[in-house]
Order: C-alpha cells, then structure tokens, then sequence
C-alpha cells in the first residue's frame, strides 16, 4: 500500500479551488441558516417543544408511512440521528409508531394531528418564502432551476464519491 501525495492545486485550478470552498461554505451557512428560519417560526406560532431538526422531519415525512432506514436511503438524515429524534417525537406524540408485521426488528411511523400541524406550519413557511423569493425578483424559475440541477449534480459526485473510492 503506498501513500499518494496530496493534491496541490496548480495555479490554474485555484479559481475553481476557491468557488468550490466558497459553494461549500455557502452550502453549511444555508442549512444552518434554514433551521433558524424554521426555529424562528415555531416560536413565533409557540410550538417550543420540538426543535428546527424535528420539524423539518416531519415535513419530509409528510402523508407516507415510513421506517427509519428509508429516511435514511432517500437522503434525509443520517444514522442514528434520525432514530433518536424518531424516537422523541413518538415520545412527544407527533407520530405514531408501529412494529412491521413482516421484519419484526422494523418501525414504521407516520405523523398524528399534532405532527400534521407542524408539517402544515413548515409547508406555509416556505410556501411564503416561495412566494417572496419570486414577487421579490430574488430569484424566478430559471434561477430555481439552475440552482436545483447544480446541487443535484454535485450531490451525484459526492454520491459516487463515497461509493466507489475508498
């Protein structure tokens, strides 16, 4: 097994090196930007109880019936980081919870009333900031558009990134 030299970016590369990190940092700051906006909200409507991760689960579950490991295999959430706040929002009552009948090791959970409001108050939130981004002229179809097939196209490599090089 031999050590490989570590990538020095040539003069050439290092505009790109330097977008790249500024993308990436942009990336971290909107997602931890997006869970004050969320948290924000929720104190605003006086949901205090749950926090801006909880909340955004519950969206992303919505209507469906799911476990766990599917949450997980679609990209949500990673580990046991999804089991624990799974795990709390049973305990809350914002979803109910129920052993599969045919892998007994498995839990599929779905949302109560209490976890269909605080989809219902994170789907009005962006569907208001939707709504301000586009009447704004912050951003339009096109611009969501390019913004969306970037990420996806970046998530694809770190996708194929992790699953083949090691």
């Amino acid at each position: 097994m031999s050590i490989q030299e570590p990538l020095v970016p040539t003069l050439s590369d290092k505009g790109f090196m330097v977008g790249y990190l500024e993308a990436l940092s942009l990336v971290e700051r909107l997602h931890r930007l997006l869970l004050d906006v969320i948290k924000d909200e929720f104190e605003r409507v006086n949901v205090l109880e749950i926090n801006a991760v909880q909340a955004l689960l519950l969206f992303n579950i919505g209507d469906n019936e799911v476990t766990a490991g599917e949450l997980k295999s679609r990209g949500y959430y990673q580990g046991s980081n999804v089991s624990y706040n799974l795990k709390k929002l049973v305990e809350m009552g914002y979803m109910h919870h129920q052993r599969c009948e045919i892998d007994r090791r498995s839990v599929r959970v779905r949302l109560t009333e209490k976890g269909r409001y605080v989809r219902d108050v994170v789907a009005e939130l962006f569907a208001r900031h939707a709504d301000g981004l586009e009447n704004k002229g912050v951003l339009g179809h096109e611009g969501i558009a390019d913004i969306t097939t970037s990420l996806k196209r970046m998530e694809r490599y770190w996708t194929d990134q992790i699953r083949y090089i090691y």
